[in-house]
C-alpha cells in the first residue's frame, strides 16, 4: 500500500524502534511507496511512511532491496555531499563515506553482512540517519 509521505520533523526526530517480523507489512509498504516515488526518491525508511521501526527500502544494482534493524559497523573514504530527502524541502550539505559494512536483517529474519560502495552506501547512509532520527 502506497502511505502519505511523513513531514512533522518531531516526529521524524525520534530514534526508531527495532522492527520483527510483525512489521514485515511496514516492508511491503515501503517497497510501494518507493515505487510510486520513483521518479524523485532512491530509498525510504519506515519513519518517513509513518512507522517508527527500524526499516529501509533503498534503489541497488537490479532493483530496490530491503532491509530490516540495519547497522553501520564500519566507514571508510569520508566525503561531504548534498542530499535531498521527500520529507524536507531544498538540498543539504552532509558528510557520508565511500565505503560501509551493513549488519542487517533480511525479509526471513536472518542477520547478513555486506558491505556497499558508491551511491548505495550514500543511500544507505541517509536512511539509517533516519532510523536514528537524524535529520540532513
Amino acid at each position: 500500500m502506497v502511505r502519505p509521505i511523513m513531514k512533522d520533523p518531531i516526529f521524524l526526530a525520534q530514534p526508531s524502534a527495532p522492527a520483527t517480523a510483525e512489521d514485515l507489512p511496514v516492508g511491503q509498504d515501503l517497497l510501494d511507496t518507493l515505487a510510486a516515488h520513483a521518479d524523485g526518491c532512491v530509498g525510504m525508511a519506515a519513519n518517513i511512511i509513518g512507522v517508527s521501526k527500524r526499516i529501509i527500502v533503498f534503489l541497488n544494482e537490479g532493483g530496490p532491496s530491503l532491509m530490516f534493524n540495519p547497522k553501520i559497523l564500519k566507514r571508510s573514504g569520508p566525503y561531504h555531499t548534498e542530499e535531498g530527502c521527500l520529507s524536507l524541502p531544498g538540498r543539504r550539505e552532509t558528510k557520508r563515506y565511500r565505503s560501509i559494512k551493513v549488519e542487517y536483517q533480511n525479509e526471513a529474519f536472518q542477520t547478513r553482512w555486506k558491505t556497499f560502495t558508491g551511491f548505495p552506501a550514500q543511500i544507505i547512509q541517509h536512511e539509517i540517519d533516519h532510523c536514528n532520527g537524524i535529520l540532513i
